[in-house]
């Protein structure tokens, strides 16, 4: 691992959100973008070497809309950067881990990324980006 790429926050109204985290925490917003494969509209917002990024779903039966629905608003999930997306999902499947992603995707701003389901990470649902 060599870093955490981003904390991802579902939340139900982005606007809302931004009112905390640019307006009061003083954060930039570095990209505002829709992402019609994964059913969410997400904002990013740089801390330091890493980022924020608020996910707000398009629909009722994508992936965030469910997380709401069930758990509420709050953290959704946790991206580290990784060197090689295969090699991070071997090693976890090896080792008995449950995957969401076999394969890597590509993601909205073209690197690939895969999930490992929070089942098997003790309900921390935990994504892999790799490395520009």
């Amino acid at each position: 691992m060599n870093k955490i790429a981003h904390v991802g926050i579902a939340v139900k109204d982005l606007d809302a959100a931004l009112a905390l985290f640019r307006d009061v925490l003083g954060l930039h917003v570095e990209y505002r973008r829709v992402v019609p494969d994964q059913g969410v509209e997400i904002v990013g917002l740089p801390v330091g070497e890493s980022e924020i990024e608020l996910l707000r779903p398009l629909s009722e039966t994508s992936g965030v809309a469910k997380f709401l629905e069930k758990r509420g608003e709050g953290i959704h999930h946790i991206c580290f950067e990784v060197d090689d997306v295969e090699a991070a999902l071997r090693n976890l499947e090896a080792r008995g881990y449950e995957l969401i992603d076999k394969t890597p995707r590509i993601g909205s701003d073209g690197r690939r990324l895969a999930f490992v389901h929070p089942r098997s990470t003790h309900g921390v649902l935990i994504e892999f980006y790799e490395k520009k």
